[in-house]
């Protein structure tokens, strides 16, 4: 009898729409927080830091985890440290000073998103179908609708519930993991072969192919989070246009140009060359991070910050394609390094623009930026000339 996996692809989906949930609601209130809490930019900062510093040891475990009680109920507990993170967001600063309460409930709820990263990705890749760069990308661009929808709902709420009742936004969204855990107890998965030899990390990290790939998923994550995160603040404060259009035209926007920029990949992929995609995307990923820091004509900055959305597309879910293809054998060892890389970036970027707008200004904060994307270029020109690094085709 053929298995319908069908239902674990749509777990799948629904588990990076819910680690888009915990990486971006917080950042869509940092003027409620600034507002009611008087918290300051390197506070704010600091909050991401935990959040995805969290992610990076979560990224290093997870594979172990994964060893010892299997793909169902690692991806089961991912969705329970999300729920509850969430849960406890809208109760814990009514009663613990409030920014002790936000760091507890999101090393919480990162612990959840860490455990995504790293064990949808090859949950998805063991099943026995077609296509499975499609099928990658496709996850990932699970994440950009979730994050649309995320600053869309957020925005909204906060508009007709008002600053003071945020508190409100993490329980409603807690609902959506709540339900998800008890999906993966029901879908069809399927397990590694405990006899099938994976490669350890150290002879990955021998591979000089994988410390390339590693460098890219370290700037793809800083040059993708560092604007995510930044866009809604920056478009308020910076460019002066009121919340609820800062929030739809700059990380709303964001999400969607990032999310239609998998599907065309999705569509196009077997036709295209990764490298050369990745080194084009991030020379307009550069031009984007510029303009937005440069130029102080609203429209212009507002189109770049949503064009660096389809620049950073590929990036995440490419790599991970390719690793698959590159090492057969990487399984979840892989792409938990991978995941860790991506996530050290997505610490290292928003953090940077965050301490630099403390101490001069946002623009500078972005104009700094740009120097991840750049990195990415010269690491695919590296791939193109170097023999050791060629692709699997």
């Amino acid at each position: 009898m053929s298995i319908n996996y069908l239902p674990t692809k749509i777990a799948g989906y629904v588990g990076f729409f819910i680690q888009a949930i915990v990486n971006n609601f917080l950042p869509i209130l940092f003027i409620a927080l600034q507002d009611v809490y008087k918290l300051n930019y390197e506070q704010l900062a600091n909050l991401i830091l935990f959040n995805f510093v969290t992610q990076i040891f979560v990224d290093s475990i997870t594979p172990k985890i994964a060893a010892k009680l299997g793909y169902r109920m690692t991806a089961f507990l991912s969705q329970f440290t999300a729920f509850v993170g969430l849960a406890l967001l809208g109760l814990l600063p009514h009663i613990m000073p409030p920014y002790t309460a936000l760091i507890i409930c999101i090393i919480i709820y990162a612990t959840g998103s860490g455990i995504i990263e790293v064990i949808l990705s090859p949950m998805i890749e063991m099943l026995p179908t077609r296509n499975k760069a499609k099928n990658m990308v496709l996850l990932h661009s699970f994440y950009c609708w979730g994050q649309a929808a995320t600053v869309l709902i957020t925005t909204m709420l906060i508009y007709l519930l008002g600053f003071v009742n945020w508190m409100y936004v993490p329980l409603i969204w807690s609902i959506v993991p709540f339900v998800n855990m008890f999906g993966f107890l029901k879908v069809p998965i399927v397990e590694p072969n405990a006899e099938q030899k994976t490669v350890t990390l150290l002879e990955l990290l021998k591979n000089k192919k994988f410390i390339v790939f590693m460098i890219v998923m370290l700037c793809g994550g800083a040059s993708e989070i560092a604007m995510a995160e930044w866009a809604s603040l920056f478009v308020q404060n910076a460019l002066g246009v009121s919340k609820v259009i800062g929030d739809i035209s700059g990380p709303c926007a964001f999400a969607i140009f990032m999310g239609s920029g998998r599907i065309l990949y999705a569509k196009f992929s077997r036709n295209l060359s990764f490298v050369k995609s990745l080194i084009v995307l991030s020379v307009l990923c550069f031009i984007c991070y510029l303009t937005v820091a440069i130029c102080h004509i609203p429209v212009i900055a507002l189109i770049g910050c949503a064009l660096c959305g389809f620049t950073v597309s590929i990036s995440w879910p490419g790599l991970y394609s390719e690793g698959a293809k590159n090492f057969k054998n990487g399984g979840a060892v892989m792409f938990g390094a991978l995941a860790l890389c991506g996530d050290a970036g997505c610490t290292l970027g928003p953090w940077l623009v965050g301490i630099v707008a403390d101490k001069a200004s946002l623009n500078l904060g972005m104009a700094l930026a740009s120097i991840f994307p750049l990195i990415m270029v010269l690491c695919g020109i590296y791939i193109l000339k170097n023999k050791d690094c060629k692709m699997v085709q």
